[in-house]
């Protein structure tokens, strides 16, 4: 693997507000490959100090975007493998992100799974401990919304998209993390991802919204938990964030606006999200931090 220490300048990247997106129109879950521009996971920019050395990773969604990112973060950062679960379609997005923690020298684990079924959330960490030997992280990041036309409001909800919403957003951060548990120890440390919709919600996110509020309260709740036990749970809330999910659901129109509304005027890239899920990880630097959301959201304020 090669370093830079010269970081990538995402401000200069296209920025909705300023230059707008124009990706091509994708059916969900959408994939990496296939956007203009390809977003920035700190591919060439991330650094690592061993924060998380011989650490071992379960990150759900893991195969591009906000997953991604965090994924070369965590091997860079030393840790001695990282395991991903996606979604069968997503295949080649996960095999591009194992290579990068491979470089890294970390050991990658590709655990696909439709994890809208109990089952399998049981089946994926089962699988990856198995390969990882054991675990030491677990990274909720998968998440799905759909904004396309009228979906997102009261008026355009249709039980098939609220109910895959419900059981990605909200029922398998629960179903893994409980396949999980046997598996966690004192130090351990569990990642939700959150969003700003959980504080400042859209009219047209009415379930994706509801669902991250949710994920804020089993994040708190989980931390009163499982304290005793030595082990932390927070999350990080993303502002609008340049991921495959963005062309993938919504229409054209909306990604000119994309991130516009933030205080700092444009959407934020995966590289940027990267260390808060680092941070929370590290047993070194936030032994002491549990029940906490992290807002990394251009801005928005997130209390």
């Amino acid at each position: 693997m090669t370093e830079t220490n010269q970081m990538t300048d995402t401000r200069q990247m296209p920025s909705p507000g300023r230059r707008g997106y124009h990706s091509p129109e994708q059916d969900p879950p959408g994939l990496t490959d296939e956007m203009t521009p390809r977003p920035d996971h700190g591919e060439e920019s991330y650094e690592g100090h061993q924060r998380l050395a011989g650490l071992r990773a379960l990150i759900t969604g893991g195969d591009s975007g906000i997953g991604r990112a965090v994924a070369i973060a965590f091997a860079r950062e030393g840790a001695a493998g990282v395991a991903i679960s996606y979604l069968p379609v997503e295949q080649p997005d996960a095999e591009e992100t194992a290579r990068w923690i491979r470089d890294a020298g970390a050991d990658a684990v590709l655990v696909p799974g439709d994890l809208t079924d109990p089952e399998v959330c049981k089946d994926v960490v089962d699988a990856a401990v198995q390969e990882l030997g054991r675990l030491d992280i677990l990274v909720n990041n998968a998440g799905f919304h759909l904004t396309k036309g009228d979906a997102g409001t009261l008026e355009g909800l249709q039980p098939e998209t609220v109910h895959r919403v419900l059981r990605t957003n909200i029922e398998a951060v629960l179903w893994v993390t409980q396949a999980a548990l046997p598996h966690l120890s004192e130090g351990s440390s569990i990642i939700n991802t959150s969003s700003i919709q959980s504080y400042d919600p859209s009219g047209h996110l009415l379930d994706y919204a509801a669902t991250k509020a949710a994920i804020n309260s089993i994040t708190v709740n989980l931390a009163e938990q499982l304290g005793p036990k030595g082990i932390r749970v927070n999350a990080v809330a993303p502002g609008p964030v340049w991921t495959p999910l963005q062309p993938a659901t919504r229409d054209p129109e909306q990604l000119e606006s994309f991130g516009a509304e933030t205080p700092l005027g444009r959407a934020g890239q995966p590289a940027e999200l990267a260390p808060a899920y680092v941070f929370l990880a590290s047993p070194r630097d936030a032994s002491y931090v549990s029940g906490t959301i992290i807002g990394v959201t251009g801005g928005k304020a997130t209390f």
